[in-house]
């Protein structure tokens, strides 16, 4: 790589908002360990399996419809800041979300947006295993 086109990626970089070294903070032992309750496995107390029933038809929840549900600037809802869709039909949530109140809500919420092609959307939730 020559001189210019490191100095144009530094300033690209930059430009982004990036450090183009790592800070001194990045590498050392107590930012690993506050970090550690974002990136642990454990965070969500609850492993919820979501199964959708459109005339009739039981399938699991397709995970666009669990993320649009789950971000709060489109239900609006305080109540479901706690849960994170992590797969087709999979959800975590926090010890404070109800799964019946959630199916419900959820149940309301993908009929209103016209998910069930003009059929009513029932929602089961159930632990997973």
């Amino acid at each position: 790589m020559s001189r210019r086109s490191r100095y144009f990626a530094f300033e690209y970089l930059k430009i982004l908002g990036h450090r183009a070294r790592k800070s001194k903070a990045a590498g050392s032992h107590r930012w690993r360990q506050s970090a550690r309750c974002y990136t642990s496995r454990r965070m969500f107390a609850q492993k919820l399996q979501v199964q959708v029933l459109i005339g009739g038809e039981k399938m699991p929840a397709p995970l666009d419809w669990l993320d649009s549900f789950c971000m709060r600037n489109f239900t609006g809802s305080a109540e479901f800041d706690d849960t994170l869709p992590t797969g087709e039909g999979m959800v975590e949530a926090g010890l404070n979300v109800d799964p019946g109140r959630l199916a419900a809500a959820m149940g309301e919420w993908l009929t209103k947006r016209g998910k069930g092609n003009g059929k009513p959307v029932a929602v089961e939730i159930t632990t997973a295993s």
